[in-house]
């Protein structure tokens, strides 16, 4: 779990970035659920669009994507959601927050 401050730093840095996936009409799929995981461990901070066709709230969307992904549910705003993840690689630059 994050405080508030640290929330709210991790939201300000996924501000600028742009969605690298996003969740459709076929819901969350294996192939999501992997890319999705590659780009947390290679940037530690995603964001991801949840499109109204996938058919679910969008908070809970996030919420089983998350908990799929091994990651934390940094903030859902609109249809956008940020997630967070530790990176074990070495020679990546590590999000301080």
């Amino acid at each position: 779990m994050f405080t508030s401050k640290q929330r709210a730093n991790l939201k300000s840095m996924a501000s600028t970035m742009k969605p690298i996936g996003q969740v459709g009409k076929e819901g969350i799929t294996d192939n999501l659920v992997e890319s999705l995981s590659n780009a947390l461990e290679a940037r530690e901070l995603i964001k991801v669009t949840l499109l109204p066709a996938a058919g679910e709230d969008g908070e809970n969307l996030a919420v089983d994507l998350a908990e799929l992904l091994h990651a934390e549910l940094v903030a859902v705003i609109g249809r956008k959601a940020i997630f967070y993840r530790y990176s074990h690689k070495e020679k990546i630059e590590h999000i301080a927050y």
